[in-house]
């Protein structure tokens, strides 16, 4: 799987690996080492033991915002014809891709013009997502107005639309094997978030080249907050979306023509098989820039941030100012600051920033990664590293 074990503590394989002993009827350690390496499907069914799972509809909505306003803003002028190629990986039990498929189709996008690949190590994992069927904990936060559109009720949970799940499909593969998606498969858009937190600096770098290799040269790939130090450095420069951890091939490569012709569909077992004929129409959804406001922030901050994400830093400057002299300073206000410092090209700014929310809330995840992200750019690379230990042993002690 490719696994740091101190990312995900020693404990938890642990437990894992004396779950399936018992499961096994096997008594010590030698004779189930034995076992896995005679049967694969042990090594699978430990490697399902292993993972658990973690995910929920719309997790961290800024960057499927950032995702849908480049696609309809960018991309689909672009291309008047042809499909959108989007990756989800690992998808786990499918929330992310049918995330994704929401928010372009809540902006307006059809669904004949995009295809969503999610890919997944664990079975299990996928066989939910196949079922398309889930219960209250993969709905989080308080906007859940995509859960009326989108979702039907029914006795075993909330089970999402044809529409929605039509063009996702949903496939079983490994990251780290050698021949992944070997067919020449290029992907648009690229969500791989939480994953190489998990990874030594070894596989990590492993991991980006084949995540590069699968991007399209204008093609934007999405990581998680704690990934954004790691990819400077690889050949990835930042999409500067505040929030979104949004990254485009380096300047070079994106200039190289795009390959007109589609892909091969990847060569991996398919789980779903999705419905193309005429799936019914989604319940009429609210235009998309009029979401309401994350619950995470005031409505004030949420209202400057949006102005922002429209490229309005000095407006949304001058705002945040204005807030902290009326309220004082609190982390969420501080940690915009640092954003639109960052944005705005002014970095040393934003390192006073984003140490200030750190000082308030030392293991706040957004500021050490975005300050590590920094760091790394200003030549602080001790620095950076010292901050990207700290966000392991954070997602760590999570995990365990």
């Amino acid at each position: 799987m490719g696994l740091s074990a101190p990312s995900i503590g020693a404990s938890a394989i642990e437990r894992a690996v004396h779950t399936r002993m018992r499961h096994c009827h096997v008594d010590n350690a030698d004779g189930y080492w034995e076992r896995i390496q005679r049967s694969s499907e042990e090594l699978h069914e430990l490697v399902e033991a292993v993972v658990v799972p973690e995910t929920w509809f719309f997790r961290d909505p800024q960057a499927f915002k950032a995702m849908a306003r480049v696609v309809m803003e960018e991309w689909l002028p672009a291309h008047p014809a042809g499909t959108l190629r989007l990756l989800s990986l690992p998808c786990s039990t499918g929330e992310e891709p049918y995330t994704m498929a929401m928010a372009l189709i809540d902006a307006g996008l059809p669904i004949d013009r995009f295809r969503i690949d999610g890919i997944d190590i664990s079975h299990h994992a996928l066989a939910k997502g196949a079922r398309a069927t889930y219960g209250g904990n993969s709905f989080r936060g308080h906007d859940l107005a995509f859960r009326e559109r989108h979702f039907e009720r029914t006795e075993r949970g909330y089970e999402l639309g044809q529409s929605v799940r039509a063009p996702v499909q949903l496939l079983q593969g490994n990251l780290l094997d050698a021949n992944f998606l070997r067919g020449g498969e290029i992907y648009d858009i690229v969500f791989c978030r939480n994953l190489l937190i998990y990874f030594d600096a070894e596989t990590q770098n492993r991991a980006i080249t084949v995540l590069k290799r699968l991007l399209s040269p204008r093609g934007m790939l999405f990581v998680g907050h704690s990934e954004a130090g790691l990819m400077l450095g690889q050949g990835l420069a930042s999409a500067k979306i505040p929030m979104a951890f949004a990254f485009r091939q380096g300047a070079a490569i994106a200039n190289q023509p795009e390959q007109a012709a589609m892909p091969a569909r990847p060569a991996l077992k398919s789980v779903t098989a999705a419905a193309r004929s005429a799936p019914h129409q989604p319940k009429p959804a609210l235009p998309f820039k009029r979401e309401r406001p994350s619950p995470r922030l005031p409505l004030e901050l949420e209202e400057l941030r949006c102005i922002a994400d429209r490229g309005q830093l000095v407006e949304a400057m001058r705002g945040c100012e204005a807030y902290m002299r009326e309220r004082g300073p609190s982390v969420d206000v501080l940690l915009l600051l640092g954003v639109i410092s960052d944005a705005s090209g002014d970095p040393s700014a934003a390192v006073r920033y984003y140490r200030k929310v750190l000082y308030l809330e030392p293991d706040h995840p957004e500021a050490l990664g975005h300050l590590a992200l920094l760091l790394k750019t200003l030549g602080d690379v001790a620095g950076a590293k010292t901050l990207s230990d700290r966000m392991r042993r954070l997602h760590a002690r999570r995990a365990v």
